[in-house]
């Protein structure tokens, strides 16, 4: 059990790094006051964050575009 949650919170520690190699560090003492349950819906969570960002952004690339492509040099 113990080994199950370090996994997961490895995994949690590479969805939520910037930089594809870049490890963010998370104080493990404060991951440790999660259950197994909190940090595997913490994981898919973030798992569908990281799937759907193009469509997550979509709507606000799309104006950022008409707005930039209005502007004349």
């Amino acid at each position: 059990m113990i080994e199950e949650k370090k996994e997961i919170i490895e995994e949690i520690k590479k969805l939520i790094s910037s930089v594809k190699n870049d490890v963010v560090e998370i104080n493990p003492n404060y991951l440790e006051y999660f259950t197994i349950e909190e940090l595997t819906e913490m994981k898919e969570n973030l798992v569908y964050k990281k799937e759907n960002f193009h469509e997550q952004t979509k709507e606000f690339v799309d104006e950022l575009y008409e707005k930039t492509k209005k502007v004349e040099i």
